[in-house]
């Protein structure tokens, strides 16, 4: 017998972008729909949802305090899909405990790479893991020794700190403040010139082309990703 579909929780107030979702998701996922933040609350306790799709503008509650009601007992992924496109909305809904943020319109391609991310990386839970490996590079994280092509890479305790928080977040954004407040302290608030240098740094020992890095991903004006 084969395994069920992961099951997504869509929330969106206006019906035709909900019928979007469905059909966009249908060959690959089963879907359940609300349309309110009570009712998404009152179906992610029902059903207990693989995944969530939630749009911020909801007519009774604010998507943040959705994502933040539901980070009280669910890790399940929360991927944002709104039209507010400022970096500030993006910046608390990651902050607030989202995984993800498509900015509307978008394109149903880009949604369902961003789902199969999300539910990848949290079937994975990489923070449990004593090893972690992407492309060629190695990160034995009980004995905190870094490895690229066989070969041992140094680097300094704060690009140690800095690549293993991107790692307990792999396939995430991870915005600016909670880089800072996981690698230099809560008193590095808005010091973004910080992680600009030890990014560049790690790029430079991990990447083939830091240039264009493959891996450690710049998300503009809001944080870094590990693409994996």
């Amino acid at each position: 017998m084969s395994e069920p579909q992961p099951l997504i929780l869509v929330v969106d107030d206006e019906l035709p972008i909900r019928r979007f979702l469905r059909a966009t998701l249908q060959d690959d996922y089963r879907t359940v729909e609300a349309g309110t933040g009570a009712e998404a609350l009152s179906l992610a306790r029902q059903y207990n949802p693989d995944a969530v799709l939630l749009d911020l503008g909801l007519p009774d509650l604010d998507g943040l305090e959705v994502v933040s009601k539901l980070r009280t007992w669910t890790a399940a992924p929360i991927v944002v899909v709104s039209a507010r496109g400022r970096e500030a909305d993006k910046i608390a809904a990651l902050d607030g405990g989202a995984d993800d943020y498509l900015t509307k319109p978008f394109g149903a391609g880009e949604l369902l790479a961003r789902l199969r991310v999300a539910l990848r990386h949290a079937a994975r839970l990489p923070d449990a893991q004593e090893v972690f490996e992407f492309g060629d590079i190695r990160i034995d994280l009980l004995f905190r020794n870094v490895t690229r092509a066989g070969e041992p890479v140094h680097l300094t305790p704060h690009e140690y700190k800095l690549l293993v928080t991107l790692v307990q977040h792999a396939g995430k954004v991870v915005t600016h403040n909670l880089l800072l407040k996981q690698v230099w302290g809560p008193g590095a608030s808005g010091q973004t010139h910080y992680l600009r240098v030890y990014m560049a740094q790690l790029r430079a020992k991990l990447e083939v082309d830091s240039a264009r890095p493959r891996f450690l991903i710049t998300e503009p004006g809001v944080g870094y990703r590990l693409r994996t």
